[in-house]
């Protein structure tokens, strides 16, 4: 059982009637300013991720020497 056209025109009519064409204009309006707030923002992310930025790296420090010298000094101690 599938809907028809004349399901699909009765629907759109009731809509019509029911909202007004004032309501649904000013409805698609605002879905267009989402869908283009929404483009804008990712093509800001997109920018954002493309700009170039410090490179990140992890400096290797070795171990400090000092706290094994007081384990040893401990074991000396004891």
């Amino acid at each position: 059982m599938s809907i028809g056209i004349w399901q699909l025109l009765i629907i759109a009519v009731i809509v019509i009637l029911l909202f007004g064409r004032g309501k649904i204009s000013d409805l698609m309006g605002d879905v267009a300013k989402g869908i283009k707030s929404f483009k804008k923002g990712m093509a800001e992310d997109d920018t954002a991720e493309k700009a170039p930025e410090a490179s990140k790296t992890i400096e290797h420090k070795p171990a400090d020497p000092v706290a094994a010298d007081k384990v040893q000094d401990q074991s000396k101690a004891g």
